[in-house]
């Protein structure tokens, strides 16, 4: 890799760990943001927040409820190395392929691409003196991380997410698990 792109992707990395250390010392409000497409009407996919409370983790909450950033380097799927699909921890729906993930080298999990385009949803996010472009699932409403034009060929696009969004379903456990009719992403 280019040593100018190493740099670039160094700073971003550093740059990233000091917003979430930053969000997690000293939570903020978040306001409204300018959405594109974004609703906040139920899902039929989407548990109560009680039921959401019991069944993730503390931080599996507060990053896809509450808009948190887990740490980079320190997540379940920074480092993920086999075959399989990325689904929302909330809904269950497929989001990313591990074909499409790539070491952006952030520490977080980065694709670049989703599995459907019209399972994810963007949105404007102004929150840390910054305009970024949010992503969510469309059907479980879970905040996943942001989108930048970043990313390597053939998109240009990298889906930086955190890993506490989501739930690694290995290839061999697809149809058992009711993606079978995925398989043909891994073929």
């Amino acid at each position: 890799m280019a040593p100018r792109r190493m740099t670039r992707l160094w700073l971003y990395g550093l740059v990233a760990g000091f917003v979430a250390l930053a969000v997690s010392m000293f939570p903020v409000g978040h306001g409204p943001a300018v959405t594109t497409g974004h609703t906040q009407e139920a899902s039929p996919m989407k548990p109560s927040r009680e039921e959401l409370k019991k069944r993730l983790t503390p931080l599996q909450y507060d990053v896809t409820q509450k808009e948190g950033t887990e740490p980079p380097f320190r997540n379940e799927y920074w480092d993920e190395k086999r075959e399989g699909l990325y689904v929302d921890i909330v809904s269950g729906e497929p989001l990313f392929s591990s074909r499409d993930k790539y070491d952006s080298g952030t520490g977080w999990p980065s694709f670049t691409r989703p599995v459907d385009p019209q399972g994810i949803v963007e949105r404007v996010d102004r929150k840390l003196f910054t305009t970024r472009t949010e992503v969510r699932s469309r059907n479980g409403d879970s905040h996943l991380g942001h989108v930048f034009p970043d990313g390597p060929q053939p998109t240009g696009l990298r889906y930086c997410i955190n890993s506490a969004a989501l739930r690694f379903v290995p290839v061999e456990d697809l149809e058992q698990q009711g993606y079978g009719h995925l398989l043909h992403l891994f073929r």
